[in-house]
C-alpha cells in the first residue's frame, strides 16, 4: 500500500439505466481511484444452481482499469440466492427464535455443508475469473461476517465435541461449570442438552465463545480459498464491525476480531457515527484504534458514510472532516457506502455520495476536495505509524459474561468500555486495543481495564507483574471477579489484583442518592456532580490510598477509587461508575503521575489532536475542531508546514480553526 485510497462500493446491478461510463467519469472527476464490487449479489452472478453469468463483473472491471481504477472484489457469500434455500432449506440458520426465514441477509448456518460446498463454488468460478485482471488490487472475502445466532442441531452437535476436546470429561465439565445447581448436571454425553435454554451463565457465555470460534474459520476457510488465486501485489481482507446501536459502538459481540483477523493481509472496517450537530469523532476513533491494533498495522476504511440517513447528511465540511479523521488513526483507505442511492429495497434511504437522481450535490462536490487532497498529499500521509502509550484492554469474554449479568440498570460491557475509552479521547490520548492474552505488556505506560469481569488467572497475574514492573493500570468495578468460564472467584475480591491494587471488598450495592467526596487535592468533585450510577463497591484500602470516598450516612466509611503504588508501579482501582467530569479529573491525575500529560493534553475536546510518523520519518499532527464555533490553539511544537493551506507555521503562533475545520502540521523528520 503505498498510496492512499479513496473509494466507493459499486453497484452495477443495481443501476436503473446504463450509466457506467458517466460514473466513472464523475468518479475520476472526485478523485476516487478505488471501488468495491460483488460482494452483495450472488443471485446475480449465479441465478440458477451451476448457471454462472459475471457479465457485470467483467464489463466493470474492464472499464475501471481503463479508467485506472483499483477494484476490491468481494466474495458474494452473506446473501443467499432464492434457489439455494429453495434447493437446501437447512442453509438458514436456526437460532434461539426457530427456523430461519428467506427475505434478509446474513441469514445462513456458516457451518451447513450446503451452505458451504455453494459458497465455495461460487467463490472459485468468481476468483479464479477475476484473479489476473489487472484491474483487481485485493479482495474481501464476505462481509460483516457473524455466527448469525447459528444455534440448531448440527451446531448443538459440534459444541458437544468442541467441549469434550477441551474439557475432557463431563465431571470436570460440571464441576468448571456449576451444572449441579438446578439439576443441570450432565451425567452421560448423549444427555447433553441443547444450549439455547440454558439458565447457566458459564455454559452460555462457553456457546457463544464457541459461536465466536466458527466465524474465526469460517473466515480463515475462505481467506484459504481466495490466497490459491491471489497473485503477487493483491492483498484479501474484512470489512469488519462493531457492536450496532443505529452506529458503531463497542466491541462486537460476535466475533474476536483478534482471533478472526489473522488469517487476512489487512483488517478492514466499517465505521458508522452520529453526524451534524452530534459528531465528535469518537466513533471514528474507537473504530480506527480498535482496527488498526488488530494487525498493528494500517488498514482499510471500507465503509463509512457519505449522506446516509437523513440525521447523517454532513453539514458542510464534515465530510472533509470525517475522512481526514480516518487517515489520522492510521487508515490508508477511506471508502463510502456508497456510491449510489438504491432506488427501491429496504435501504432505499440510505443515500450514497450520488442522491437518487445521480446529479453531482454539495457532499459530492466535497468529496472532490477530498480527493484532490488525498492525491496530492498521499506521499506524506500514507502508512501512518503510531507508536501509543496507553492501551485499553477489551475482552469478548467478559463482554459475553456481563451480557448475562448486566448491571442493574441495564448498563452492559461495553458501555463501560465507552465510558473510560471516550474520556480519554476528549483528553487527546490516544490508544492501542489488547486482550488479556497479550504478553507485551511492557510495550505501555498506562493500561486501562474495563470491567475484565471474566479473565483467567494467568492473565491478571500478568497485569500484577506489569505494575510491579513499574506499569500503571487503571481497573474500573466488575474486574478480576470471575474466572475464565465465568465462576465467581471465593477469593476476596477483586480476586487475583488484590495483590497490586491493595484493596478488598465483599459488598456491592446499587447506588441511590450516593455521591462522591475527593480525598485527593488534584481530583475535584463538583458542587453540582450528582454522584455516581449504575454500580459501587463498597472498598476498604488496606495498603492503598483512599482518592474517593462515598458521601453517604451509611457507605460513607468506603472507598470509591483508591491508587496502591506496587512494587516500582501503580494500579488504580475505580469501583464505581462517575460522571463522566469526574472520571475526567480521575484520569488525568492518573495520566500525570504516569509521566504521560504533555502539550497535546492542554487542548481537550473539541479539539482533537491525532499524531503519527510517516514513512519519511516526518512528524504529522492532525487538528481537529469538532464543533459549530471555531477555535485557536497556539502551536506548541517545532516549525511545521500546514499541508492543506501550505503555509509554514512556527512555534508558538497561534493556529485557528473554522467549524468542522482540520489543519494537518508536518514536522521534518530527525
Amino acid at each position: 500500500m503505498n498510496q492512499l485510497r479513496y473509494g466507493v462500493a459499486y453497484y452495477d446491478e443495481y443501476m436503473p439505466y446504463e450509466r457506467l461510463d458517466e460514473d466513472i467519469a464523475m468518479m475520476k472527476a472526485a478523485g476516487i481511484n478505488t471501488v468495491r464490487i460483488a460482494e452483495s449479489t450472488w443471485s446475480t452472478h449465479e441465478p440458477q444452481n451451476g448457471v454462472f453469468d459475471f457479465t457485470s463483473v467483467d464489463r466493470v472491471l474492464d472499464a475501471m482499469h481503463t479508467a485506472g481504477i483499483g477494484v476490491i472484489v468481494g466474495t458474494p457469500t452473506y446473501a443467499v440466492p432464492t434457489w439455494l434455500v429453495k434447493e437446501h432449506p437447512e442453509v438458514l440458520a436456526v437460532t434461539a427464535d426457530g427456523p430461519g426465514k428467506y427475505g434478509a441477509r446474513q441469514i445462513m448456518d456458516i457451518t451447513s455443508p450446503a451452505y458451504l460446498f455453494h459458497s465455495e463454488r461460487i467463490i472459485r468460478k468468481l476468483i479464479s475469473r477475476v484473479c489476473k485482471h489487472p484491474a483487481v488490487i485485493g479482495y474481501q472475502t464476505d462481509n460483516e461476517t457473524k455466527y448469525y445466532g447459528t444455534a440448531g442441531d448440527n451446531v448443538q452437535l459440534r459444541f458437544v465435541k468442541y467441549m469434550r476436546e477441551k474439557f475432557g470429561t463431563l465431571d470436570v465439565i460440571n464441576e468448571r461449570f456449576g451444572l449441579d445447581y438446578w439439576s443441570n448436571r450432565i451425567n452421560a454425553w448423549e444427555d447433553f442438552p441443547s444450549v439455547v435454554g440454558t439458565i447457566n451463565g458459564s455454559l452460555g457465555a462457553e456457546f457463544a465463545r464457541f459461536q465466536r470460534g466458527l466465524v474465526t474459520d469460517f473466515l480463515a476457510w475462505q481467506v484459504s480459498l481466495v490466497n490459491e488465486y491471489k497473485q503477487p501485489g493483491q492483498f484479501v481482507t474484512q470489512n469488519f464491525d462493531f457492536e450496532w446501536r443505529g452506529h458503531s459502538y463497542g466491541v462486537q459481540p460476535s466475533v474476536d476480531h483478534f482471533a478472526a483477523a489473522e488469517a487476512f493481509d489487512i483488517a478492514g472496517v466499517d465505521i458508522y457515527h452520529p453526524s451534524q450537530h452530534e459528531l465528535t469523532g469518537t466513533e471514528i476513533s474507537f473504530g480506527g484504534d480498535m482496527t488498526r491494533s488488530l494487525k498493528r498495522s494500517n488498514y482499510l476504511v471500507l465503509e463509512t458514510q457519505a449522506q446516509a440517513f437523513p440525521n447523517w447528511t454532513p453539514y458542510p465540511g464534515q465530510l472533509r472532516q470525517q475522512a481526514f479523521s480516518h487517515l489520522s488513526s492510521g487508515a490508508n483507505m477511506v471508502a463510502y457506502w456508497h456510491w449510489h442511492s438504491i432506488h427501491n429495497s429496504i435501504e432505499t434511504y440510505w443515500k450514497g455520495l450520488l442522491s437518487h437522481d445521480f446529479q453531482p450535490n454539495p457532499v459530492y462536490d466535497e468529496a472532490k476536495t477530498i480527493g484532490h487532497d488525498f492525491a496530492r498529499l498521499s506521499e506524506s500521509l500514507v502508512n501512518l505509524r503510531k507508536e501509543n502509550k496507553v492501551a485499553v484492554m477489551v475482552s469478548n469474554e467478559a463482554l459475553t459474561a456481563l451480557e448475562w449479568f448486566k448491571l442493574p440498570d441495564g448498563r452492559t460491557y461495553n458501555d463501560v468500555v465507552r465510558w473510560l475509552y471516550d474520556a480519554l479521547y476528549r483528553m487527546n490520548i490516544e490508544c492501542d486495543f489488547i486482550q488479556p492474552s497479550c504478553t507485551e505488556l511492557s510495550r505501555y505506560s498506562l493500561i486501562v481495564v474495563p470491567a475484565l469481569y471474566a479473565a483467567p488467572d494467568e492473565a491478571l497475574e500478568r497485569l500484577n507483574e506489569y505494575v510491579r514492573q513499574g506499569g500503571h493500570a487503571v481497573y474500573s468495578f466488575k474486574s478480576g471477579f470471575a474466572d475464565d468460564t465465568v465462576k465467581v472467584r471465593t477469593a476476596v475480591q477483586p480476586g487475583v489484583i488484590s495483590e497490586a491494587c491493595g484493596i478488598r471488598y465483599s459488598l456491592f450495592v446499587t447506588p441511590h442518592e450516593v455521591r462522591l467526596r475527593s480525598e485527593h487535592p488534584e481530583i475535584i468533585v463538583a458542587a453540582d456532580d450528582s454522584g455516581n450510577e449504575a454500580w459501587m463497591e463498597l472498598i476498604t484500602a488496606e495498603d492503598a490510598e483512599v482518592l474517593l470516598h462515598y458521601d453517604h450516612p451509611h457507605w460513607g466509611q468506603y472507598a470509591a477509587v483508591t491508587r496502591n503504588r506496587y512494587g516500582s508501579g501503580t494500579a488504580t482501582y475505580i469501583g464505581c461508575m462517575t460522571s463522566r467530569e469526574l472520571l475526567s479529573s480521575i484520569l488525568k491525575n492518573v495520566l500525570q503521575e504516569s509521566g504521560l500529560w504533555g502539550a497535546e493534553q492542554e487542548l481537550a475536546f473539541p479539539l482533537i489532536v491525532k499524531t503519527g510518523v510517516n514513512p519519511h520519518n516526518e512528524t504529522v499532527r492532525y487538528y481537529f475542531n469538532y464543533s459549530d464555533a471555531p477555535q485557536s490553539f497556539v502551536y506548541p511544537h517545532g516549525v511545521a508546514a500546514e499541508l492543506l493551506s501550505g503555509k509554514e507555521i512556527q512555534s508558538g503562533e497561534q493556529v485557528d480553526l473554522e467549524a468542522w475545520g482540520v489543519r494537518i502540521m508536518l514536522e521534518a523528520g530527525s
